[in-house]
């Protein structure tokens, strides 16, 4: 819908990784289908070789691709990490060595389970005796991913946003479809779901206790994050997949990468995504040609249903007041969504809860081994495009509707896979990028 999405195609390279953009997705949709037109096991999937063990495959190697296997294998009892997959030989490297020396004996990667490349992912999902695969590569990738791991049978953590644009966001819908009719488990890396203060505060405030809801705010406002400096043997594609937190085509932008965990507790709430989004925001300070393409503040009025809204701040920016949190206001009080209930129904969580990046792991395995497999895929599809529609008001100065962000054709893949030319799309000027 806007029309800085179209300067975003990359031009054929001349690598020898060169992949057709739409020869790529063409070819996965072709073997989902065929896989998803084989018979839907009546129950999930056994596990390998038949036993209570889980064996994942971890598909990008990242800070936060290590951070998730570890997290999943100290989870639970009976967790193997067994094949691990990265689009970068280096950064595949890099998790072989610091996961080889973390797991101890739930390290059981061999060396010809190590994967790099545009098709590492494939190749870890066309493995046999894996069970589960994690999913933290770039978010642009996620859609992709996702789908072809449903396809191949497999339990899914990814982590969010699960993609950048609307035409990821209805892929990503489909294929969550799909696993409830496998009945595979997925579940996503919004983390407040599965922690125990927000899970008790969420109850009580869906009981009642605040009353009617009015009013929201959520923030995720802090300083500024890395940045990958270009070298001079980088293509245009390299370098913006290994800097991808400042491209819209990789990340979806800030307030989509990160912001989108506080707006996932809103939509929880309010028990849905909202109807509408009027949004600004700019790029005032990080303006040098390493931060990319996106911006660097964003304020949301999000309405939910009964014309209710909920204000939504994100910013990263060195030297401001920082602030990262969620406020429900009802007729009753008023709470932080995780600890604490003001008002008449006064109440403050006192209870132990385990770090939440490991209950959501031991979350999703424990579905797998009881055979009730959660499902969280359609719900952080939608909000992603709670993420999106917020975007894409601030980007083009327009109030958005649901309808709009999802029934849009908005699609910001680049033509090719390929390590070649992807000159970066202008920086979104609200009032005069218009939609399309």
């Amino acid at each position: 819908m806007e029309q800085w999405s179209s300067g975003m195609g990359a031009h054929p390279g001349s690598s020898g990784d060169e992949t057709d953009r739409r020869t790529f997705l063409k070819q996965g949709a072709a073997l989902s289908t065929a896989i998803a037109l084989g018979p839907l096991a009546a129950a999930a999937p056994v596990h390998a070789a038949g036993s209570d063990t889980i064996r994942v495959g971890l598909i990008g190697c990242g800070g936060r691709g290590r951070g998730a296997a570890e997290n999943c294998v100290r989870s639970s009892e009976g967790v193997e990490l067994v094949a691990i997959g990265d689009l970068f030989a280096d950064r595949l490297e890099d998790g072989r060595r610091h996961l080889s020396e973390r797991l101890g004996d739930a390290w059981k990667v061999t060396g010809d389970r190590l994967y790099s490349g545009f098709d590492a992912y494939r190749r870890i999902c066309a493995l046999d005796d894996v069970d589960l695969v994690i999913l933290t590569t770039p978010p642009v990738f996620r859609p992709i991913h996702f789908e072809e791991a449903i396809a191949r049978g497999k339990h899914v953590f990814m982590e969010k946003p699960v993609a950048v644009d609307p035409t990821g966001v209805r892929q990503v819908i489909e294929a969550s479809r799909l696993a409830k009719r496998k009945r595979l488990a997925v579940v996503a890396g919004t983390q407040r779901r599965h922690q125990a203060s927000y899970l008790a505060t969420m109850e009580r405030i869906h009981d009642g206790a605040i009353g009617e809801l009015v009013g929201g705010f959520c923030y995720w406002n802090q300083g500024g994050l890395w940045v990958h400096d270009r070298k001079a043997e980088y293509s245009d594609i390299e370098w913006q997949l290994r800097n991808w937190l400042y491209f819209t085509w990789t990340s979806g932008d800030h307030i989509v990468e990160q912001h989108v965990h506080n707006i996932d507790v809103m939509n929880w709430a309010f028990g849905g995504p909202p109807t509408k989004a009027m949004g600004m925001g700019g790029r005032q300070v990080r303006t040098e040609e390493k931060y990319g393409n996106i911006f660097d503040h964003f304020a949301i009025e999000y309405e939910y249903g009964d014309g209710v809204r909920v204000t939504s701040q994100c910013r990263q920016i060195d030297g401001c007041a920082g602030r990262v949190g969620e406020q429900l206001v009802g007729t009753k009080g008023t709470s932080d969504a995780h600890r604490t209930i003001s008002g008449e129904g006064r109440w403050r969580f006192e209870g132990q809860e385990r770090n939440p990046y490991e209950q959501e792991h031991a979350d999703l395995i424990a579905s797998i081994r009881g055979n009730e497999p959660l499902a969280e895929g359609e719900r952080i599809a939608e909000s992603t495009l709670t993420a999106i529609m917020g975007r894409m008001s601030a980007y083009t100065g327009k109030t958005i509707t649901w309808e709009q962000a999802l029934e849009s054709n908005l699609d910001l893949l680049p033509k090719s896979w390929a390590f070649g030319p992807n000159p970066v799309a202008e920086v979104a000027v609200p009032g005069r990028t218009p939609l399309l």
